[in-house]
């Protein structure tokens, strides 16, 4: 049957769990949940017109995108449409409808510019490249096996510098997003984001589902806040680093390091066997970093653009 395109519905367990099933099937190594999607759905900004659309065939969700403005941009007009489609139910047409619907809908919000992830694999590059994308810059996805690997030793901190699971700041997270606001900045990234709606943040980030402020861990420097890794898990047995970085003023320290290797420990010892995260291909010294820790590149996408008008 020819698949066919509409909205995901935010109060039907099945095709939340329809989305999240595609979504696992084409990236492993990316963390969502049925409950991740539904808060994503009621919580993003209504500024960035967020429109998850499923594919459907004979009753199963057989493809998935997700359509939104970035309304953090100084810029206006920035999109991301990012398809993804059952490895099991490629070639069937189920891609081109995500791609035109998704479009149709972020043109009509004003989008001049958009951006989707793509894995770097010749079919997936030649459909993305048939439909007017253009390849830009690359990204590394990242896996480490906690149960057979081996960590680096935890190490204590220097004088001044005090390690804090993120769930101390649960009565007060604003220290946490003034960082993570600087830190974000500063990420290799083809739109500027700029986050100044602390509101916002609290919604789409603090209290996200799957964000672990008990294993995101907080270097704090003379009692302030000055690197951090923030952790996210799925419920079972994987774990993600989302973000890891440090205020400007104390770079070069080690703080970064030192946060995440505090979390990494603890994730094992709660029983996590798989940890994922993501660097920027150019980002060469926290891809270092990741290799200290044991981490291996286990897949590649590569941003694409395509100008609308």
């Amino acid at each position: 049957m020819t698949p066919t395109v509409r909205d995901l519905r935010p109060d039907a367990r099945a095709d939340l769990e329809g989305f999240a099933r595609v979504r696992h099937a084409a990236l492993p190594f990316f963390l969502v949940t049925p409950d991740s999607l539904a808060h994503d759905l009621n919580r993003m900004h209504p500024d960035a017109h967020y429109r998850p659309l499923v594919a459907v065939a004979d009753g199963e969700v057989i493809g998935t995108a997700q359509v939104h403005l970035t309304h953090e941009s100084s810029e206006p007009g920035q999109g991301h449409l990012n398809v993804y489609v059952h490895p099991g139910h490629t070639r069937r047409g189920a891609g081109t409808l995500l791609v035109r619907a998704g479009e149709e809908h972020l043109a009509a919000h004003g989008a001049t510019r958009l951006f989707s992830w793509v894995l770097d694999e010749p079919g997936n590059r030649a459909f993305a490249e048939a439909h007017g994308y253009r390849a830009g810059r690359s990204a590394h996805f990242l896996r480490l096996d906690l149960v057979s690997g081996a960590l680096p030793p935890l190490q204590d901190p220097p004088p001044g510098v005090e390690l804090r699971p993120g769930s101390d700041f649960a009565d007060d997270p604003r220290p946490l997003f003034e960082l993570d606001a600087e830190t974000t900045a500063d990420e290799p990234s083809d739109v500027d984001h700029q986050f100044t709606d602390y509101e916002a943040w609290l919604e789409e980030t603090w209290r996200h589902p799957l964000l672990s402020p008990e294993l995101t861990t907080v270097a704090l420097v003379d009692g302030r806040p000055a690197a951090f890794s923030a952790a996210r898990t799925d419920g079972g047995t994987r774990y993600a680093t989302v973000m890891t970085g440090t205020a400007r003023a104390h770079r070069g320290r080690g703080l970064a390091k030192l946060a995440k290797n505090d979390s990494l420990h603890r994730a094992r010892a709660a029983g996590y066997t798989e940890a994922f995260t993501g660097n920027d291909t150019g980002n060469g010294p926290m891809l270092a970093i990741n290799k200290w820790f044991g981490y291996e590149i286990c897949a590649t996408e590569v941003r694409y653009v395509r100008a609308l008008g």
